[in-house]
């Protein structure tokens, strides 16, 4: 069985759906340690994502945070879907 894919979930002071990034083992190690840090000074982070990507995280502008395990097939940010923009097919 493979193993889980890990995910961060934002829920942003505006309301509205959570943000769900997924992201690489470099990413869930350092969150892992540093969330609840991040969340209490309201820091800016920059996590590794599993497509190889980063995002910057505004802690200041999220009421709560986890992480958590992606399900099957989950097309989130940071998955490394095919990204298809204007009129690619």
């Amino acid at each position: 069985m493979a193993d889980p894919k890990r995910a961060l979930v934002l829920h942003l002071s505006n309301g509205g759906e959570p943000l769900v990034f997924a992201l690489a083992e470099d990413g869930v190690r350092d969150l892992e340690n540093r969330l609840t840090e991040l969340l209490a000074e309201g820091g800016v982070h920059s996590p590794a994502l599993a497509d190889g990507s980063t995002v910057a995280v505004n802690f200041a502008h999220v009421v709560t945070a986890h992480l958590d395990e992606l399900p099957p097939l989950a097309r989130v940010y940071g998955s490394g879907q095919p990204k298809h923009h204007g009129f690619a097919t």
